[in-house]
């Protein structure tokens, strides 16, 4: 599994964390990476009001050519958005601990405003531990 970056995504649409974490990917400014954040949220927005069940969260994963993303949406509307390789078998697996390190290491710091950008060290250090590499962006 390649993983390129994650993606921490606020109830309100906005870039909240960003990191890249392999080569592959174009390389973007802050300001597309938040439009991105902000266009993924209205997609996702959208496509949980078209299951015709009613039952949907929206979208889960988005394939392109060369990668997918996966998305993990939280019961407070944070989105947590893995992008990996198209072969990537284990990315909810990976979402799921991802956000236990958020609740753990983000969530708990008294310091941490909550929807506003995520500066922890700690979270970074655990989010390196478990992709396996180093910090990159």
């Amino acid at each position: 599994m390649v993983v390129f970056g994650l993606w921490v995504i606020n109830k309100a649409g906005g870039l909240v964390y960003q990191r890249n974490f392999a080569d592959g990917l174009a390389t973007l400014t802050s300001n597309e990476y938040l439009v991105l954040a902000g266009t993924l949220h209205g997609i996702h927005a959208i496509t949980s009001r078209l299951s015709p069940t009613g039952s949907s969260s929206g979208a889960h994963v988005i394939e392109a050519e060369t990668f997918k993303m996966t998305i993990f949406l939280t019961s407070t509307g944070t989105k947590f958005v893995l992008l990996t390789s198209l072969s990537d078998p284990s990315a909810d697996t990976t979402l799921q601990k991802i956000y236990e390190a958020y609740a753990d290491a983000v969530m708990k710091n008294p310091f941490q405003t909550p929807e506003m950008p995520i500066r922890s060290e700690g979270f970074d250090a655990r989010i390196s531990a478990l992709i396996g590499t180093g910090i990159s962006a």
